[in-house]
């Protein structure tokens, strides 16, 4: 049987025509080839309108995929319980044989073997059930940053999902001009509970071809395994834009607002998991772009970026209105809103940890129907109100402190790249490095995150996290971070780089800032961008003068911020770089096969200055009395 006979079998009249009409034979065999692989009963094909999107939204209520909530536009999805985070033993990479070794740490596959067994899970996936086509853009449409984007799915929640994360491409597809030019994406959640939940989880792959540029996820429904545009997307586009020369970073990008001068200076920052990334994005009195992932390229010799994304996926876990009321504002709007893995009340509102309010002792929530406070599941463990991991999913511009020039074609220009790790007794608040090449080696490279006993039973354990994206590196890493170093060849105005960590510990055992303070930090790196202010050397870096930062928490903050806060606070700690510099350096030979010898050479450099100022200075040195 042709394509065109199968589709036409599948495909009501008006979807073949909605196809047909793209005059793109490269989308009709793809979604042919997978309608004949996966074989559902019926095939609907979006287009950028409305009334798509409002049916797609419908089935997925329709087939319990969504529950309706009280609030009018919030539903409510459950995945299966063993199916509530990114899947990383199964997400793996289809490698050419050749190409297999220099992978190092990536979970790799066998090309020819990896096709082969994920389209034996794929055969069939579909059958009973219907398929929806979308389309769609990574990036605003009609731009330089676009990566057009094709999806077949059997989850109209998946579907419902991605039409709120991302950018309607249809017309896209109708006016591109490389019409082959597109990253594929098949998805099924195969067999289904009652609850419309993925059954076959021993079946649950998550295969990456980048050769190819196709993603295929099979029985799986949490979004971060099943939505193929996130951050599996975000592989294939690291690995295109390293054979192109741009860049694709996991970064918000934001405007930090400077009334007194009317200015806004664009920031990109990378932060691993529970390192301040989404609550540094949305700060109250900025200008959010984006939260999650961004392209970088070169536009007439300016560093540009724009949003992946025109949504939020975001962890829900401790959003409350003190902490974070622009998000628990949006929240608790009666507007379009999928919540995941949280409790549904007996009132049919949703409740979620660390939400700051009183939450019900009953209700259903992701282990299923009847859970009650003190309910275990079948190893014996405390099944919480809510999962962890739970998630939220909403429009940017539902918040009200979205910045217009999120959807700008040519993105915003970049004056400055944030990376923010954790550690308790090293790093200082916020750090400039001395210049590009040093801020990717020592900011970027180096970044590390403190583990917590709530998430390893022990505290304190730093955990390699070069640029916050590690897990998304779709080719050998030592590659990836010299393209991170040449990619500013050519741009006039080069952003300056800083590293923050907002959890520096003081000598009683709490945090040495407030959560609050990283508007502080931020504000500092926008006066530096514009050289309003000056910095005292450290041998890492550029710190801030106390008299530029107390101004600054009296003004944002109300707050009285000490002489002797700032000296604690701000001391460099020689015996602990020192410390960091080895375990950085022994983490990269052990795991990073390909790593520049510049890196290694700059770290020693960097260890002797610390070792001679350390001579010099004292173990401790204050700010000001370096002179390096």
């Amino acid at each position: 049987m042709s394509t065109e006979t199968l589709l036409k079998t599948k495909m009501s009249e008006e979807s073949w025509g909605k196809l047909v009409a793209l005059d793109n034979p490269r989308l009709v065999a793809f979604i042919g080839e997978f309608v004949e692989l996966c074989e559902p009963d019926t095939v609907y094909m979006c287009d950028d309108s409305d009334e798509d999107a409002a049916y797609v939204r419908g089935q997925a209520v329709e087939r319990g995929e969504e529950i309706p909530l009280a609030k009018e536009g919030q539903t409510m999805h459950y995945d299966s319980y063993g199916d509530q985070a990114r899947d990383k033993v199964n997400t793996r990479f289809l490698v050419p044989k050749e190409k297999l070794a220099a992978m190092g740490h990536l979970n790799s596959v066998e090309h020819e073997e990896g096709t082969a067994e994920i389209r034996g899970i794929a055969k069939g996936n579909m059958r009973g059930k219907p398929a929806v086509v979308k389309l769609f853009t990574e990036g605003p449409t009609n731009s330089p940053f676009s990566r057009a984007c094709a999806q077949i799915t059997d989850s109209w929640y998946v579907a419902h999902s991605e039409d709120m994360l991302y950018r309607r491409g249809y017309e896209h597809f109708r006016t591109m001009e490389a019409k082959g030019d597109f990253y594929r994406f098949v998805h099924s959640a195969g067999t289904l509970d009652e609850r419309g939940c993925s059954v076959n989880l021993d079946r649950r792959r998550i295969y990456m071809d980048c050769e190819n540029m196709i993603v295929y996820s099979m029985n799986a429904q949490y979004a971060g395994n099943a939505v193929g545009l996130k951050k599996h997307a975000m592989r294939l586009a690291i690995r295109e834009s390293g054979e192109q020369g741009w860049l694709c970073e996991h970064m918000f990008i934001m405007a930090c607002v400077n009334r007194e001068k009317n200015r806004d200076t664009y920031f990109c920052g990378a932060f691993p998991s529970a390192c301040g990334k989404t609550s540094t994005a949305m700060l109250p009195g900025e200008k959010v772009v984006g939260d999650d992932i961004a392209y970088f390229r070169n536009i007439d010799g300016e560093f540009r970026a724009v949003n992946v994304e025109n949504g939020i996926f975001g962890i829900i876990k401790d959003v409350s209105e003190k902490d974070d009321p622009v998000i628990y504002d949006t929240l608790m709007t009666p507007q379009e809103t999928i919540f995941s893995n949280v409790l549904t009340g007996e009132d049919n509102e949703p409740y979620w940890l660390g939400m700051g309010v009183e939450t019900p002792k009953t209700g259903a929530n992701h282990s299923g129907p009847g859970w009650f406070e003190g309910k275990k599941d079948a190893n014996g463990k405390e099944i919480t109100l809510a999962h962890s991991n739970a998630r939220y999913t909403l429009r940017l511009d539902y918040l009200e402190n979205v910045d217009p020039a999120c959807n700008d074609r040519l993105g915003v220009e970049v004056g400055g790249l944030i990376y923010g790790g954790r550690d308790s007794d090293t790093c200082v608040p916020v750090e400039e490095a001395l210049g590009w090449e040093d801020g990717i080696i020592m900011k970027a490279c180096a970044l590390e995150s403190e583990t917590t006993s709530a998430t390893l039973g022990q505290e304190g354990v730093r955990v390699a996290q070069p640029m916050a994206n590690l897990d998304f590196v779709s080719y050998p890493i030592g590659e990836y971070i010299l393209n991170n170093l040449k990619f500013v060849k050519g741009i006039r105005k080069v952003p300056r780089i800083y590293s923050v960590n907002y959890f520096l510990k003081d000598a009683a055992g709490g945090y040495a800032t407030s959560m609050l303070a990283k508007r502080i930090w931020l504000q500092w790196a926008e006066r530096r961008v514009h050289d309003d202010v000056e910095a005292y050397r450290t041998p890492t870096g550029l710190i801030p003068k106390y008299e530029d930062l107390a101004p600054l928490f009296k003004e944002l903050l109300g707050e009285e911020y000490t002489e002797e806060q700032y000296l604690y606070q701000f001391t460099f700690r020689c015996d602990k770089w020192i410390e960091k510099i080895d375990r950085v350096a022994a983490w990269y030979r052990e795991k990073v096969v390909d790593c520049p010898d510049l890196l290694y050479q700059r770290w020693e450099e960097k260890k002797q200055q610390i070792l001679a100022a350390k001579a010099r200075y004292g173990a401790e040195i204050l700010p000001g009395n370096y002179k390096g």
